[in-house]
């Protein structure tokens, strides 16, 4: 009985995404109206916009850890290199807006695989690895 328990939980699981695209897409905006600073007043915006930012940072951070440990293991990543600059919370929220806007309404692409496309297209690292044979 537990065994098919678990089989329907993770069919529900594979089937939706906990964080939309379309949710991340609302958020993004709201933060980018923060970074304009056209702040809306209107408190469920800036934790709109917050909700984004953090999404966006732990995703970055996320790619740092895994880059660290894939070098540890003589696996060069080299997927996403970001800059250091000040305003790099902004531009990650600017890549990630930008790449929302084109990618088609009602996506069922995950949030974290929009997030990596729309970075590694912004912030693509210098070295190019050898081309896949």
């Amino acid at each position: 009985m537990n065994r098919w328990l678990c089989l329907i939980a993770a069919s529900f699981s594979l089937s939706a995404h906990a964080y939309t695209a379309d949710e991340l897409h609302g958020d993004c905006l709201a933060a980018e109206e923060f970074y304009a600073a056209k702040a809306n007043a209107d408190p469920y915006q800036s934790i709109r916009g917050a909700r984004c930012m953090a999404y966006v940072a732990g995703f970055a951070d996320g790619y740092a850890v895994s880059d660290y440990l894939a070098e540890k293991v003589g696996v060069t990543l080299n997927a996403i290199c970001l800059p250091k600059d000040k305003d790099l919370p902004y531009r990650l929220v600017r890549s990630v807006l930008a790449h929302l806007e084109r990618t088609p309404p009602k996506s069922t692409l995950s949030t974290a695989t929009l997030v990596a496309a729309a970075l590694s297209k912004t912030f693509p690292c210098a070295d190019q690895l050898e081309p896949k044979k």
